[in-house]
């Protein structure tokens, strides 16, 4: 994705009333998403140490920001890129039980990130964990789960309405389950993007299932790390996997919006194939992994929902940048600029 300059862009808030709504909608959403799924809030680390495998690669490409600490004989610690393992071990320490779980404010830095009007160096979201019971580890559960998170930001996205009359809901009251797999069945000839826009276009909010695992083509619909969210056990649909992602249609850049990645995370057996297959047999020895595979760690749900990302898209804005102080590459600023886009 390139940088977009939606034509007669007119902002519906000025960068002072922005700052408001900000508030107003990270408050609001937080609150719901706790109470619909029964989460607490616990305070989260800004980086870990390297070498515990218990930061995620992403994608399995992205470098970490990471630094040398002194007072501890030059060890490395990474700022992290997520807290999917992290939350799981927290689950376990805090012996939360099942149909409980924790949320946290994840703040991270990304410097691979390619810099445009959904991406930045900084990415915020809230990240979230919970502990389910062995028998919750399927299809139908996960469905239930996303349904909250929907729900929790619709009504949300009318609390900006009630404040913000001129900003109109846009929102579908139903969100469209669809695997991987019957997307490019459907559109055998786009690219994963576009295929994800085609859908869109027809139900305008959808949950995409199974992120990580080969298609019938031989290729993922995208990147997921082998160790966090399980992406190669066979679901009720009778394709693979149990997790996914939350997209919505954003009229305002005509395009894909992804809100939240989330999924039933790996058990012992799911994540010893996921490691083969990845040929990252290695990590096994790792302290997090070792844990989960001797069955420490308890079986949990999560996910992440960006902060940023969520605000930009209720308060229909046209660049992250317009919502979240970061720093961007001059052109990109002047463009904006010409186009009336405030960046923070």
């Amino acid at each position: 994705m390139s940088l977009i300059i939606p034509k007669n862009y007119h902002k519906k808030l000025l960068p002072e009333t922005t700052e408001v709504a900000i508030k107003m909608v990270k408050d609001a959403f937080q609150k719901r998403l706790s109470e619909s799924l029964n989460l607490r809030r616990v305070t989260a680390p800004l980086f870990v140490l390297k070498g515990t495998g218990i930061n995620d690669d992403l994608n399995g490409v992205e470098s970490p920001v990471s630094f040398k600490i002194k007072d501890m004989g030059g060890k490395s610690a990474e700022v992290v890129h997520s807290l999917a393992k992290w939350k799981r071990m927290k689950l376990g320490s805090y012996g939360i039980a099942p149909g409980y779980g924790l949320y946290t404010d994840m703040n991270a830095i990304r410097s691979d990130e390619e810099l445009d009007n959904l991406h930045s160096l900084y990415v915020d979201q809230w990240d979230w964990e919970k502990t389910i019971n062995k028998e919750d580890r399927n299809l139908e559960y996960l469905k239930q789960t996303v349904k909250k998170i929907y729900q929790a930001i619709r009504q949300t996205e009318n609390d900006v309405y009630v404040q913000f009359p001129h900003i109109t809901p846009r929102l579908p009251e139903e969100i469209k389950f669809i695997h991987a797999q019957e997307l490019l069945d459907r559109y055998p000839d786009l690219p994963p993007k576009e295929r994800e826009l085609e859908a869109l276009k027809e139900y305008g909010a959808i949950f995409l299932i199974g992120i990580g695992a080969p298609l019938s083509n031989g290729e993922p619909h995208d990147g997921r790390a082998p160790d966090y969210d399980d992406w190669i056990s066979e679901n009720s649909d009778g394709f693979k996997g149990l997790n996914g992602d939350i997209l919505v249609y954003d009229s305002v850049l005509e395009t894909a919006f992804e809100l939240s990645s989330m999924g039933i995370r790996v058990s012992p057996e799911s994540l010893n194939e996921q490691l083969n297959v990845r040929n990252e047999e290695k990590r096994k020895e790792l302290p997090f992994h070792k844990k989960l595979l001797d069955g420490y760690l308890p079986y949990s749900i999560g996910g992440g929902i960006g902060q940023s990302r969520l605000c930009m898209f209720l308060l229909q804005k046209a660049h992250i940048g317009e919502v979240q102080a970061s720093i961007w590459p001059e052109s990109q600023m002047e463009e904006c600029k010409k186009a009336g886009i405030d960046l923070l």
